[in-house]
């Protein structure tokens, strides 16, 4: 149910009420064309090696020796649980550091797994405003919304960084508004180890 819905006359948000999702979404991660697209996305992105040290050049080496079968066995059986992230620091342009938690190679693929799957059930419900991390939008698109928006006469932008977002999030409400939609507790209960890990 989408309760709550910012108010304001640039919130274009759908607010239509739509039944909850079914409850197999968690084969539709583990399948295998999902799985695929998810490591392609991921190999894509590159990235540093986890805490297990493993880098993307790895793991096609590692997933062919059978890891990535005893992996998925896991993961449909309830028996997986995600590595720790591994913390780096990372120096932001404007001066000072900015904590960044790397996954590993493998728990980046699965993350990605059920990303394709949450969304397209999720992102139709964003305002047409949002840009961050999301399906065919990007920053640029952004700057030119917001270069268009002063054009029309308006005089004032707001930035807003989500810095440590995900170190204070109320992950019980996180989870309680995820579970809105989605039924499939096998689902909820892996995207909760990820938020622990």
């Amino acid at each position: 149910m989408n309760a709550r819905t910012p108010s304001g006359d640039d919130v274009i948000q759908r607010s239509d009420l739509k039944p909850a999702f079914s409850n197999d979404l968690f084969e539709r991660v583990l399948q295998r064309d999902n799985l695929s697209a998810a490591w392609k996305r991921v190999q894509a992105n590159k990235g540093a090696a986890g805490v297990d040290g493993m880098t993307i050049n790895e793991f096609p080496v590692w997933a062919s020796a059978g890891h990535w079968t005893k992996v998925t066995t896991e993961l449909a059986t309830g028996r997986y649980t995600p590595s720790p992230v591994r913390r780096v620091e990372i120096d932001k342009p404007d001066g000072g550091t900015r904590q960044l938690g790397i996954p590993t190679v493998c728990d980046r693929v699965i993350q990605q797994a059920i990303a394709q799957v949450l969304t397209p059930i999720f992102d139709p419900d964003f305002s047409n405003n949002s840009f961050g991390f999301r399906p065919n939008r990007n920053g640029q698109q952004a700057v030119k919304q917001v270069r268009d928006i002063i054009k029309e006469g308006r005089r004032f932008a707001v930035d807003v960084d989500l810095s440590k977002f995900f170190d204070r999030v109320n992950y019980d409400l996180l989870m309680t508004r995820l579970g809105d939609k989605v039924k499939d507790k096998r689902l909820l209960r892996l995207i909760k180890q990820y938020l622990r890990a």
